[in-house]
């Protein structure tokens, strides 16, 4: 049996639709019990696999992350947090502050001994169906060649571990696949994942991520965040211009209905949601950020995710890589 802590109060949609994730997520597996933690009146439901944990502050979107997190002690992520480093939750997934996760993940749970930056790392839906890994999305902001190349470790376990995928291929995010192209960062890292044991595969430019040409993508938080925002509104606009089409005739409306099929899929294909939220990789705890604008699909596929990170032995093996690589 399995505890996942699960932060109420964190998302566009808390605490309703974080309360109907876990709902779902409790018919579906049966192996698991939750800590969700909550201001009073959050959670009203009666569960025997349920322990509502009421705290008397929330760390909003506004708030500064490590003034919040130093601060606001009785916040549902920091006592959240607080359970995975007691070792009362074996995960914790949150769909607030992205930055007070992070800074939570680092006061209170601390960092695996060797990683000297931790990575938020999230599956990209690509045109294969697979998905790609990609890292880091903005849990730092600046990055040395050593970062990328625990990055990359990391990011080589939790595929392995988490998605299933042996000898996972990598490639570094770069303005060229040529080897005289790049900057100083990203020449010295190509030359780091070159010399390691990892399946690197070299560089790789951005118009190839969503073709899922490789299992896993590493940047730099500043570019890794750049990115993802791009991809997220390229997806939404293209996919709003294809609604406004099929609605602006009959006619249309009418071609609508035959290819209705074809366009669910269209749409299922950038859907965030079936991926199950962001781990961030290098804390000595299993935590994971789900989609600030989460419904119940994508909190009940986060828990799911959760689990698995919490069934696996993926910190032991990132502990044993990261001691191979020193």
């Amino acid at each position: 049996m399995k505890t996942i802590a699960v932060d109420l109060m964190g998302g566009d949609h808390a605490p309703e639709a974080i309360v109907d994730g876990i709902k779902s997520a409790l018919k579906k597996y049966e192996d698991i019990q939750i800590l969700a933690f909550g201001t009073a009146g959050s959670w009203t439901e009666t569960h025997d696999r349920v322990k509502f944990v009421e705290v008397t502050e929330v760390i909003t979107s506004e708030d500064d992350p490590v003034r919040a997190v130093r601060r606001k002690k009785d916040s549902s992520i920091v006592r959240a947090a607080k359970a995975v480093k007691e070792g009362k939750a074996d995960a914790f997934v949150s769909a607030g502050n992205t930055g007070a996760l992070l800074t939570a993940g680092l006061f209170v749970i601390g960092r695996i001994k060797g990683i000297e930056r931790p990575a938020l790392a999230s599956m990209i839906p690509t045109t294969n169906n697979k998905g790609m890994l990609l890292l880091d999305l903005g849990a730092n902001s600046e990055n040395k060649p050593k970062h990328l190349l625990q990055f990359a470790h990391m990011a080589s376990i939790y595929m392995e571990n988490i998605r299933g995928r042996k000898n996972p291929s990598i490639g570094l995010i770069n303005n060229g696949s040529e080897d005289i192209k790049g900057t100083p960062l990203t020449k010295e890292t190509h030359q780091l994942l070159q010399d390691s044991n990892l399946n690197y595969s070299g560089y790789f430019e951005t118009r190839d991520i969503l073709t899922g040409k490789y299992d896993i993508g590493v940047t730099d938080g500043f570019t890794g965040n750049i990115v993802l925002k791009t991809i997220e509104g390229t997806a939404s606009s293209l996919l709003g211009e294809v609604k406004k089409i099929f609605l602006s005739s009959m006619l249309n409306k009418l071609s609508a209905l035959v290819v209705k099929k074809d366009l669910g899929q269209l749409k299922d294909l950038m859907d965030y949601r079936q991926f199950g939220g962001a781990p961030l990789l290098g804390l000595n705890g299993h935590v994971l950020k789900a989609h600030g604008s989460s419904d119940a699909l994508a909190i009940e596929n986060a828990i799911r995710n959760a689990i698995t990170m919490a069934n696996s032995d993926a910190i032991e093996q990132i502990k044993e890589a990261i001691f191979e690589d020193e």
